[in-house]
């Protein structure tokens, strides 16, 4: 085999697969290194997927040591060598952490975060960022320091975000896997446009301890993403697990999402959730491919109906928009007191953060009641369905000059992020979901749906994507043309 096929064969092979080769010594960290650094200065300059990128020498030099370490023995897990870049939002200690902000250009933390500590710990070599909105602020990964990152499948078109630098840059085999975070649909968004997998886990499920606040900013968690589900359940089995330093964490170990995904799904019965009773606006065609998926999930045993919410989706954006703008209030609200680092907020975080300032704690209050409501009413839907699904977006990948989508089918957004309304029901929830691939328009456009599952069930939910991935197998026949050449 030559060294270019050998580099094409490494950077293909799924990060599980990846990461066995190296443990038994098949194939060396460096030469693993040097597939990846070769496949990101192919693909990187047509997406803008990895920012912050270091030193190849550096990246090198620390693979010769992974290489080292195992002619002694020693092994760190099971991604010991395996190239990985954090997103733009998670602490990375001596690696500019820009939030995809002005205001943190140049940052250097003085730590990691805990999910990073987890990562390393693990074996992975961290070779850089990927790209994000300012303060994953949008489902477009856009920002003034790096630019936008577009689609693995349609470079001029959006990767979505607030995870789409991750999101591309995993399509495009430019990483193995890759973390991500998730408050309004940023693992499920830009995995839906970039015809991989995303997997936001149940509130708790990865500690996090990079906000000012530890109990009360309960609505945007980190997660993993992969090219097949089994390289996103390994990954949450590194981030997973109780820490003292994140207090409402949960304390079960992550080893269980290394175990067995393989389940028999026969009698298993999905409630289809669709536009919400047509509260939502779809793009044609977003509604016809999550059917067209219905018949993978019966192949494999799975009874799919129609179903309502029981609950108010006026009431549930209401309670939504509230909390949000509390939240971004609390956290840049000092920046937004100083006038001359407000001038550098882009306007939607000015949004909302003068909206968050208008409120009452009254009016957190009764918005925080009516999340709770919403979860009393999906565990009454989940009485009567083992799984929920929703769409993952409401339009294909767009233009990725725009700020956002103005209108869907004829209806203005009246928000820069309306037109992601489709995922705050698992957001405000708190329960877990994973976006799988449905497949593509027309235009050859990637779309996603979302599998919803009970409150910690997560690896109810991962087998489930597990069985329906081997029946549909998306982006295992579908890998983005660029690859080819095309």
């Amino acid at each position: 085999m030559s060294q270019n096929n050998k580099q094409n064969e490494l950077v293909q092979l799924q990060a599980h697969e990846l990461a066995q080769r190296i443990r038994l010594r098949e194939v060396s960290c460096r030469e693993v290194m040097q597939a990846h650094l070769e496949q990101i200065e192919r693909y990187n300059p047509a997406v803008n997927a990895i920012v912050s990128q270091q030193p190849d020498d550096l990246l090198l030099a620390e693979a010769e040591q992974r290489d080292a370490d195992l002619a002694r023995g020693e092994y760190r897990g099971w991604m010991h060598g395996l190239p990985h870049a954090v997103k733009d939002l998670s602490l990375t200690q001596g690696i500019r952490t820009t939030l995809g902000s002005p205001l943190f250009r140049d940052y250097l933390p003085e730590r990691d975060g805990i999910m990073v500590e987890r990562i390393k710990a693990a074996g992975a070599i961290i070779i850089g960022k990927t790209n994000t909105p300012e303060f994953g602020l949008g489902s477009h990964s856009y920002n003034p320091i790096f630019g936008a990152t577009g689609c693995a499948y349609a470079p001029e078109r959006t990767a979505g975000g607030s995870s789409g630098g991750a999101a591309a840059a995993l399509a495009l085999q430019m990483v193995p896997v890759a973390d991500g975070s998730d408050m309004m649909g940023s693992l499920r968004n830009p995995a839906a446009f970039n015809n991989i997998i995303g997997f936001r886990p149940s509130q708790g499920r990865v500690p996090f301890d990079d906000s000012a606040d530890l109990f009360i900013d309960q609505m945007g968690y980190e997660g993993p993403m992969g090219r097949s589900v089994r390289d996103v359940a390994l990954l949450l089995s590194v981030q997973a697990g109780g820490d003292a330093r994140a207090p409402l964490s949960i304390a079960e170990s992550g080893e269980q999402f290394a175990g067995r995904l393989e389940r028999d799904f026969k009698g298993a019965r999905l409630g289809w959730l669709g536009d919400l009773g047509g509260q939502l606006p779809m793009e044609k065609g977003v509604l016809e491919l999550c059917r067209q998926s219905f018949a993978d999930f019966e192949a494999i045993g799975c009874h799919v109906e129609e179903t309502a919410m029981g609950f108010s989706p006026e009431r549930l954006w209401d309670t939504w928009r509230t909390l949000r703008h509390w939240m971004v209030a609390g956290s840049l609200g000092a920046a937004y007191t100083d006038p001359a680092k407000r001038e550098l907020l882009k306007p939607e975080a000015i949004w909302e953060v003068e909206n968050g300032l208008k409120l009452s704690a009254m009016d957190v209050f009764r918005a925080s009641a009516a999340r709770s409501d919403w979860y009393r009413a999906i565990n009454k839907l989940f009485e009567r369905y083992d799984y929920l699904l929703l769409p993952s977006a409401q339009v294909f990948p767009f233009d990725k000059t725009w700020d956002w989508p103005k209108e869907i089918a004829g209806k203005a957004m009246d928000t820069y992020h309306r037109w992601m309304e489709v995922v705050i029901p698992a957001t405000l929830s708190g329960c877990p979901a994973a976006n799988v691939p449905v497949g593509f328009n027309e235009q050859g456009l990637p779309m996603g749906i979302q599998i919803i599952g009970r409150h910690q069930a997560d690896m109810a939910v991962l087998q489930l994507a597990h069985a329906y991935e081997q029946a549909s197998r998306w982006y295992q026949r579908c890998p983005p043309p660029m690859l080819a050449g095309v």
